[in-house]
């Protein structure tokens, strides 16, 4: 698979690029919304290559099961509608028109057009961005065993989302073309994909609300409190809890501008407007939310701070 250079103003804004695909092999290339563009609009007169594209439409007016069985007419396929409902996890779904489909099954159903692709290599925009955990879980495994006969080819700005499907993983942007080292030998592949789950980790704050899982990239936190032994992480005003201890949290924030102002608080510093004297002993941060919220700074605390902010 090959990509011909393009030129912005006279510089160079993508470099020409060489991918040499293998079967059984799905590789992710991280990049910006433009340069996605471009390389999804350099495949689109190739016959090998099927490519979906994101946020691409559907029938809408057609249930779940109308619209597997048109797929497997249009595609000459021998499967039976019943066996592939079942593969798809979408038997509860079968009679839904897709209008009424939640987003995140709407986009994972429209999605199942790669399945009945029979182009040798799949190319994908952002196949994970519009899914729920539990729709990720099934096209996961979907992408898996499409995999085992054709190359795939992920194009996304996330990270996390390429590193769920794919083998290799490349970054691409003004400083060029660059393979990220997300494996070593086979003998150490099971330490490095902990350490992988451990960056994830560190990118995502997990919490729980009503029973359903909540992720947070860490500058949408506004503080985070312990209550009788109760861990709340606060943002956009509501709380949430959270299994992580405090020092846990803390030392998963510490490169994203988080501080532990108090034994029961860590604040995210980018909020912080105003340092409030009460008195020569007691003080507190003011935070620059929606909401006028107010968390302690321990007197242990205040150099440190201060030293930090170089004030």
């Amino acid at each position: 698979m090959q990509f011909q250079p393009v030129y912005d103003d006279g510089e160079l804004f993508l470099p020409k690029i060489e991918l040499n695909m293998t079967s059984n092999q799905s590789i992710g290339i991280i990049t910006d919304l433009k340069r996605k563009q471009l390389l999804m609009n350099q495949l689109v007169n190739h016959s090998q290559y099927y490519l979906f594209r994101a946020q691409q439409g559907e029938y809408m007016r057609l249930t779940v099961e109308e619209l597997i069985t048109f797929l497997i007419k249009v595609t000459e396929r021998n499967e039976r509608v019943a066996s592939l409902m079942d593969y798809f996890a979408l038997k509860e779904e079968r009679k839904v028109k897709i209008k009424d489909l939640s987003s995140s099954k709407r986009m994972y159903v429209t999605l199942l057009r790669v399945f009945f692709a029979h182009q040798p290599t799949l190319v994908l925009e952002e196949p994970y961005f519009y899914l729920e955990e539990q729709d990720r879980r099934h096209f996961k495994r979907i992408l898996d065993d499409l995999s085992k006969e054709k190359q795939i080819l992920i194009l996304t700005s996330n990270l996390e989302d390429a590193i769920i499907s794919c083998d290799a993983i490349y970054r691409l942007n003004e400083s060029g073309f660059h393979q990220l080292d997300i494996r070593d030998s086979e003998e150490d592949k099971q330490e490095v994909q902990e350490q992988d789950r451990a960056n994830i980790t560190l990118q995502k704050i997990y919490t729980k609300r009503n029973d359903k899982v909540i992720l947070f990239n860490p500058p949408e936190i506004d503080f985070i409190e312990s209550i009788d032994g109760s861990i709340l992480v606060h943002a956009d005003g509501e709380n949430y809890d959270c299994a992580l201890t405090l020092t846990e949290l803390e030392q998963r924030l510490l490169n994203f501008g988080f501080f532990r102002c108090h034994r029961s608080y860590i604040v995210n510093l980018q909020k912080v407007r105003e340092i409030i004297t009460w008195t020569k002993n007691s003080y507190s941060l003011r935070l620059n939310i929606g909401k006028d919220a107010v968390v302690p700074l321990s007197r242990s605390k205040l150099h440190e701070l201060k030293a930090l902010l170089n004030i």
